[in-house]
């Protein structure tokens, strides 16, 4: 009789099967699961050196897969790393002028100081006045031999200060790359204000980052994910396209990275990835030239480490009013696609070239899209490339698809096109998108019911750094739709149920990893990654999810992370 390494007994475990099953005991022997059931049938595996754990009634999941996070630069925009000046560290313009001069009285003259976090609809002069946005001046006083640079919640924009234009050479006269957006006050002076592909201006002189910082940020993320029960992560923006992003962080020195430690076999945790070929503002032939070039790397367990696909950028974000929407924001305008091109005809066939591209290389294709104009026109892309290349089973998916309407979720569905959402997005600015879209428009925003009744496949991401990978707070707000500052329910018909909600993160996030046969669920044969977190999950008032603690997290039959008692 081979005896298992592992039983785990007494608990309500959720084995995401077919039919989300629920049952007590499960056991592991090796890096696999081997028995799942009631405690008889799990009992003949228990041997003389069998670790037996009384789970107490606590809940065991499916290793959680944050399907789309940046983790290396999670691990540069979080402290030891960055300064924090996300809400609630901070709640002010004062409070981020007051962080930054803490920082200055610390470095020395010349120094960066770069930080990340900081959000326009959780600043107390913003909100209190009508058109008061952060800029440069407000830096300046605190700041004037230190260049300043600090990213928003979203990256999507950056706030910078005086000294840091006078370093790059950035003025009035400066070429803003294809849409991005450098804004100006209405004497069209500059803010330090810069959006989308803008940013690069800036982003392209700070600190190159030597292979020693970027590694250590990589573990300081890898051992964030962990205590947060998450057994599995794709990072979607690795390649020349992100040179210039979080600091190089998102280039393919971060690539390289991350095949540096899979092949000491020191990951701990499993790294799926998407090349990104070119940045916010690239062209299709860029996007061409970079994908020819880049030699993808591989480890030596591609269960633990491997290259899925390619990222394309669509357009920007909402709060940006970056997002290429049908009917016009509040206040006017409709935004645009990011890519290269001086009209709308030419930037959607530069996206749709560069679709069709990365699928005849053979590649998965991950599409950044947020606006329903967008939306439809990455949508026709995606399904052009299929019709006109056929392939088997490529799963490309929607990043983000914030507005994705119910006419193009249907057509999603049929040609078997995910949608990777993000609740802890919708949860953090669900009170600030009614100013920018409107009402009706916020409450759809991030679709679920609709994006589950079309059969869409649906995977859940926390799009860290940009939230914190708390997919405990992605549950509860699929369920709840409550916002983070109000708690004000946004679009009460687009709640979906806890099973619905955990295979987002577990079953169908191993769809999108191509991986639903070996990882995912909890059934004899799947490598035995487990989540186990205190209470029951079944149970427990959805308000409350949120606070439920990770108590152990396993990693092909490894514990890489217990919680101290």
């Amino acid at each position: 009789m081979n005896y298992a390494d592992s039983v785990y007994i007494n608990g309500r475990v959720f084995t995401v099967d077919a039919n989300f099953s629920i049952t007590s005991s499960v056991a592991v022997t090796g890096d696999v699961i081997t028995a799942v059931g009631t405690y008889d049938d799990v009992a003949e595996q228990i041997g003389p050196d069998t670790a037996v754990i009384d789970l107490v009634g606590n809940t065991v999941l499916p290793g959680i897969n944050d399907s789309h996070l940046h983790a290396i630069a999670f691990g540069l925009d979080t402290p030891p790393l960055s300064l924090d000046v996300a809400y609630p560290t901070v709640r002010s313009i004062a409070d981020v002028v007051g962080a930054v001069q803490t920082a200055v009285d610390a470095a020395a003259d010349g120094e960066w100081i770069i930080g990340t976090g900081w959000d326009e609809g959780y600043l107390d002069e913003c909100r209190d006045e009508s058109g008061r946005s952060p800029t440069r001046w407000d830096l300046d006083a605190v700041s004037a031999n230190n260049p300043v640079f600090l990213q928003d919640f979203s990256r999507h924009t950056s706030w910078v200060n005086s000294a840091a234009l006078k370093l790059v050479g950035v003025d009035e006269n400066t070429a803003v790359p294809e849409g991005g957006r450098a804004i100006k006050n209405a004497d069209g002076v500059l803010t330090g204000i810069f959006m989308e592909g803008a940013q690069s201006l800036v982003q392209s002189a700070l600190p190159i980052l030597d292979d020693a910082r970027r590694e250590k940020a990589a573990r300081s993320a890898i051992a964030s994910l962990q205590r947060e029960g998450i057994t599995s992560f794709t990072d979607p923006a690795l390649g020349p396209g992100g040179e210039a992003l979080a600091g190089g962080a998102m280039g393919s020195v971060g690539l390289a990275t991350y095949a540096r430690l899979a092949a000491a076999d020191e990951l701990g945790i499993r790294v799926s990835v998407l090349l990104l070929p070119c940045g916010m503002s690239g062209t299709a032939e860029e996007f061409a030239d970079n994908l020819a070039s880049i030699e993808p790397p591989t480890g030596p367990d591609p269960r633990m480490f491997r290259v899925l696909g390619v990222k394309v950028f669509a357009d920007g974000i909402p709060l940006s009013k970056t997002s290429w929407m049908h009917e016009e924001y509040v206040g006017g305008g409709c935004g645009s696609l990011c890519v290269g091109g001086e009209t709308d005809e030419r930037r959607v066939e530069q996206v749709t070239e560069m679709i069709r591209r990365g699928h005849v290389e053979g590649y998965q294709v991950g599409v950044h899209v947020t606006g329903d104009r967008a939306i439809d026109t990455v949508a026709s892309a995606l399904i052009a490339a299929q019709r006109d290349h056929p392939r088997d089973d490529p799963r490309h998916y929607l990043i983000h698809g914030d507005f994705v309407s119910r006419e193009t979720l249907d057509r999603l569905a049929e040609a078997g096109i995910g949608v990777n959402m993000n609740p802890t997005i919708k949860w953090t600015i669900a009170d600030l998108e009614p100013e920018f879209v409107g009402r009706d428009r916020a409450a759809y925003e991030f679709p679920y019911r609709s994006a589950a009744d079309a059969g869409v496949r649906l995977m859940s991401s926390s799009d860290a750094p940009v939230t914190m990978p708390n997919w405990r707070q992605g549950l509860s707000t699929m369920i709840l739709r409550e916002s983070k500052a109000s708690k004000t329910v946004s679009g009460p018909d687009q709640t979906i149920t806890l099973a619905q909600a955990l295979r987002t993160y577990t079953i169908d996030a191993a769809w999108q990893d191509f991986a639903e046969d070996w990882k995912g669920s909890i059934e004899v044969g799947k490598v035995a990654d487990l989540t186990i977190v205190e209470g029951d999950l079944e149970t427990i008032d959805p308000h409350d999810i949120p606070a439920m603690a990770v108590l152990r997290t396993v990693v092909g039959g490894t514990v890489v992370y217990e919680r101290t008692p």
